[in-house]
């Protein structure tokens, strides 16, 4: 068995430790090692959302067969299990805020808004009702004691990492929250979770938008905005129309498929998505590199005022930048740079902490 800490003061068995339990893999593995310290162990599940065919969907996350598979874990383990219904709060701080963000020509990162919101706001604000020593989730990042207090660094798996998503995590938290998966890959995980004889083992990874059952975000945004699906313009950089759309919630910058425009001397990508004009502005790749982002509701963890590295998409390497007022410059012109999305600032693993993308500068721009 994997030496895990949860870094508790004391003799762990007079500990009380609550999991975050969505019905998967990662927090049933957690639930397992929690209780098998000799803490007394709680599984929590918030009840997120129930949108029909996506409750029993494969890949779905803190709906219907995901809370019983949470359930049977906590019954195998003996520890208790609680259920509460956070679908409203869901719906207002994530699923509102998601379709309002594609209406402002912006890409949504609900992922980040679930985390700092009712996942952790909430679960901690219970874990502490239930007088828990500590918050344990199934999350692939570290939490490590530094001389000033406990830090956020990057999971040990490069392939699981998942501090972009947790940037908005506040000291007051970290001081609270474990994550004792940060230090394995995920392979060795799902070896835990058969070893333990825990039924989840072989379950597939939730989805990103666990919300959308069948990825059509287009689809949830009309929905829940009848009104958004209006058609407007494609045009150049210089203004000059070149066709039409049916909808800005159709398209997000650097998108280069579904624009239906031929004949032109090299492949066209979406630049900029203006909500009040309803215009998608497309130009070549070159339009797309971007110099600096100002940045809004800066979350900070660490030290901002020297060489630092910045990660603008879950999936991008970390690049060389340097924060300047509320200015995020790169040392080197960016590309997949959107409004709407989070910039992620990192020390080597440690994360600095990040903000929201409301601007950028165009590389071409500044030249």
């Amino acid at each position: 068995m994997d030496d895990v800490d949860f870094q508790l003061a004391g003799p762990v068995g007079s500990r009380r430790i609550v999991v975050a339990m969505s019905g998967g893999v990662d927090s049933s593995v957690v639930a397992a090692l929690a209780a098998r310290t000799g803490a007394e162990t709680i599984g929590v599940t918030l009840q997120l959302y129930d949108h029909g065919e996506a409750v029993g969907r494969a890949g779905a996350c803190c709906a219907g067969r995901d809370i019983r598979d949470a359930r049977a874990v906590c019954d195998r383990l003996g520890i208790a299990h609680y259920v509460f219904d956070h679908e409203s709060r869901f719906r207002e701080t994530v699923v509102d805020r998601f379709a309002d963000e594609y209406l402002a020509g912006r890409t949504p990162i609900p992922c980040v808004q679930c985390n700092t919101g009712p996942k952790f706001t909430d679960l901690l604000q219970m874990a502490r009702e239930l007088g828990a020593d500590c918050l344990a989730t199934g999350h692939y990042v570290r939490r490590v004691v530094g001389p000033q207090g406990a830090e956020l660094h990057r999971g040990a798996d490069p392939a699981r990492d998942q501090s972009y998503f947790l940037f908005g995590t506040t000291q007051e938290q970290l001081d609270f929250l474990r994550f004792p998966l940060g230090p394995l890959p995920k392979a060795r995980v799902r070896e835990l979770a058969a070893d333990m004889g825990l039924a989840v083992a072989g379950k597939p990874d939730s989805q990103d938008i666990c919300f959308v059952p069948d990825g059509d975000y287009a689809g949830l945004v009309k929905k829940l905005r009848p009104d958004a699906d209006t058609a407007g313009d494609i045009v150049d950089l210089g203004g000059r129309k070149l066709g039409e759309h049916r909808g800005i919630i159709h398209f997000t910058v650097g998108q280069r498929r579904g624009l239906e425009i031929g004949g032109t001397a090299e492949p066209l990508y979406v630049v900029r998505l203006d909500a009040e004009t309803k215009r998608v502005v497309v130009g070549p790749r070159a339009a797309l590199a971007v110099a600096a982002a100002r940045l809004t509701d800066l979350n900070r963890l660490g030290p901002l005022d020297g060489p630092l590295t910045a990660k603008v998409r879950s999936m991008a390497k970390p690049v060389p930048a340097r924060m300047i007022g509320e200015r995020l410059v790169f040392d080197m012109p960016e590309y997949g740079v959107a409004p709407g999305q989070a910039a992620v600032l990192y020390a080597g693993d440690r994360v600095l902490g990040g903000g929201w993308i409301a601007e950028t500068e165009a590389a071409l721009a500044a030249a």
